[in-house]
């Protein structure tokens, strides 16, 4: 039986190593800007393989606001036939949802510039906190207007799009150190400003590159030009949309509990259709997990441009799981929760550092992976950008809180696949990107061998 919302669920426990072949179903990130650009094509496309999930679910119905039309394939809602969005002849009063997904939030306000509708942004209670300001700005420095009450600048929702057709666009500076959504918003949308986009990141760095260069692929695919002339600048080239049909990768970054279960367990997880190469940051599981002494094996598919992707971990004389601590990882970004999860189970010491933009996440995730570890009875270091596990801790089992963070939701179920009696306050937010989770982690604890993320 699939949980409630807010129902608390006792994690699966297995002191059996988990044997299993897990499908995943489409990736959350690549399907979101795929809809997008099929919205803003000058033609018809189909998509395939796409995820159906609360952030998909919500891109799809914000679009379809704005006059997009999606119709499914043989009653298949993975498979869709998208109409695109007549800009010129979107007028009105419209109220969009954005829930607490942040590639709507942020990737929406660009499209409702280019219309004639006035766009009202809005979101779950919880997306009030997350961080809207520098893609706002840019938007506004590119002629758009956008209001908000008691907002001057607008920085978060609920926020108000006035749109009056194609805005001038030209050069905007924007620092996007918070997150690499702020440039990948503008780079979507960009062609359609009357002058393109010339965006200049101002911070340091940015986090999470490979978002954005997973946003310069598909624009490229769908015939936008996009320059990088030099590190942290990039121009968009003003002309129409031509999306393509296209099959959307699995999602890498979800297969991620999946691994993680091999790791812990001293199990074996293989997922099928993993891209030979992928803008995906879940890609870097190949690299990450053999850091806490799991084997990593890549089997390609001859004639495909796909394989299988097996993680093994490590047994002990006596068939405990061995998991070794992985040192310092950098960079992880939204990997960073299933990480700390095995850091959490390994014996030595694990060190998560570059990750301070987690805290404009669905919830500042450094704070509930400290308060969480805390519960669990183990002591983690929290700094402004980095986490520390000692390792070799005896957990104790607790009530741990999912913070309507799907992310947080599945860390639990990690730890509970080890520590017996951990309770997960609200496994039900997993729905934002993975629907069957409870049931296909219970179903991976239970010795299934065929596995239906």
């Amino acid at each position: 039986m699939t949980p409630s919302p807010g129902e608390a669920w006792s994690a699966p426990f297995t002191t059996t190593p988990v044997a299993a072949t897990v499908a995943l179903p489409g990736s959350k990130s690549l399907t979101n800007r795929h809809l997008i650009l099929a919205a803003l094509s000058t033609s018809p496309s189909r998509l395939t393989g796409v995820l159906v999930s609360r952030d998909t679910d919500l891109m799809v119905e914000a679009l379809g606001a704005l006059g997009a039309t999606f119709k499914r394939v043989n009653d298949d809602p993975t498979v869709l036939d998208v109409t695109p969005i007549d800009l010129a002849d979107c007028t009105g009063h419209i109220t969009v949802d954005s829930g607490l997904a942040g590639t709507v939030m942020r990737f929406i306000p660009g499209v409702a510039a280019g219309t004639n509708a006035t766009v009202v942004v809005d979101g779950d209670a919880q997306s009030y906190a997350r961080p809207m300001g520098p893609v706002i700005d840019g938007l506004v420095q590119a002629g758009a207007r956008i209001t908000a009450e008691g907002q001057d600048p607008v920085t978060h929702l609920p926020l108000t799009v006035h749109g009056s057709g194609a805005a001038p666009g030209g050069r905007v500076t924007i620092d996007s150190g918070g997150s690499s959504q702020f440039i990948s918003a503008l780079l979507l949308v960009g062609a359609t400003f009357r002058n393109g986009l010339d965006i200049v990141h101002t911070g340091d760095q940015t986090p999470s590159p490979e978002h954005i260069a997973m946003t310069i692929k598909v624009l490229t695919e769908a015939g936008v030009a996009v320059e990088t002339p030099e590190p942290h600048r990039w121009i968009v080239t003003a002309g129409d949309v031509h999306a393509v049909d296209t099959a959307v990768e699995p999602d890498l970054s979800n297969a991620g509990p999946y691994l993680a279960a091999a790791v812990v367990t001293g199990g074996s997880v293989t997922v099928p259709y993993w891209p030979v190469e992928t803008t995906q940051i879940g890609d870097r599981w190949r690299t990450v997990l053999p850091r806490f002494g799991a084997r990593v094996t890549f089997t390609p598919v001859e004639g495909t441009n796909y394989g299988d992707l097996t993680v093994s971990g490590s047994l002990d004389a006596q068939g405990k799981p061995v998991i070794t601590g992985a040192g310092e990882l950098s960079d992880l970004a939204e990997l960073t929760p299933t990480t700390a999860a095995i850091a959490m189970l390994a014996d030595g010491p694990t060190h998560l550092t570059n990750i301070g933009h987690l805290r404009g996440h669905e919830t500042d995730r450094l704070i509930a992976l400290n308060a969480e570890a805390t519960k669990l009875g183990a002591t983690i270091e929290e700094g402004e950008d980095f986490l520390s596990f000692a390792g070799g801790y005896a957990l104790q089992p607790a009530i741990l809180e999912s913070y309507a963070d799907h992310r947080m939701a599945t860390y639990a179920a990690i730890i509970g696949l080890v520590v017996e009696g951990t309770v997960v306050t609200d496994i039900a937010t997993t729905a934002k990107t993975m629907p069957n989770f409870p049931t296909a982690w219970t179903e991976l604890a239970s010795a299934e061998r065929q596995i239906r993320a």
